[in-house]
């Protein structure tokens, strides 16, 4: 009589990669049945010389970058034909021109200073190279390079007149909040995103300061956010292709 085969043990399924295993630290730890480590953006990321995990800077998704454009082309348009967005805009500034005292709102738009901007994020940038990560640190500073050459055009296209200056023009965009978004931002994308906060704070400051004293419009100050935002979307998209 012809023995009946026994049934054979449950094969694992191939496309299971993940598996429970008594190794793992806990229970329901997943773990690798083969050991190597999981194919995910934390699980390939290299840690730092000092043993912590690389960080990359975070980059906006498709409509946060549209909307940012939409809203600089929006302000340009509405600066060039003085429309009422312009007008609402010259009426706010005047009611807060001066509110605070003048070396207190000059102190805090001198953040936005090359002369105090630019160290910041020279340091984070030899701190990456150190750390052995020089091509975000590259992308920082090209990021940097770039605010003058998006921001001059501008404000000579525009030529929109200053509020305590109305004979002088340039003064669109704020180029004083760019440098102040584009290093801060950086130097924390280089060093730390736990920073990103001091970032946004340091920020906000110059262009309440530059706002307060009259050496801006808000609108200038929105305008030049908008294109940091864009332009530090940018340099952190390279930074996040070139480290995968």
């Amino acid at each position: 009589m012809r023995e009946t085969p026994r049934a054979e043990p449950p094969q694992p399924r191939p496309h299971r990669a993940f598996v429970h295993t008594t190794g793992a630290s806990c229970p329901g730890t997943p773990h690798r049945s083969d050991g190597r480590p999981p194919h995910t953006p934390r699980g390939a990321r290299q840690p730092d010389p000092l043993g912590r995990p690389g960080t990359t800077p975070p980059v906006p998704g498709r409509p946060a970058l549209f909307s940012a454009l939409v809203a600089l082309a929006v302000v340009t348009w509405q600066v060039l034909v003085h429309g009422p967005l312009a007008r609402l805009d010259e009426r706010v500034s005047r009611s807060l021109v001066d509110t605070v005292p003048r070396p207190l709102s000059e102190l805090a738009s001198d953040l936005g200073n090359m002369t105090v901007a630019l160290p910041v994020l020279a340091c984070a940038m030899a701190y990456a190279v150190w750390r052995g990560r020089r091509l975000p640190a590259l992308y920082a500073g090209l990021a940097m390079a770039a605010v003058p050459l998006l921001v001059v055009p501008l404000k000579e296209w525009t030529a929109r007149p200053g509020p305590l200056e109305p004979w002088a023009q340039g003064y669109f965009p704020s180029g004083h909040t760019a440098t102040a978004a584009v290093a801060y931002f950086g130097a924390a994308f280089l060093v730390s995103n736990r920073l990103i906060p001091v970032a946004a704070v340091l920020t906000a400051v110059t262009g309440a300061g530059l706002i307060l004293r009259g050496f801006h419009w808000p609108l200038d100050v929105f305008a030049s956010l908008c294109l940091s935002f864009l332009t530090l979307a940018v340099s952190s998209t390279c930074t996040r292709r070139s480290s995968g």
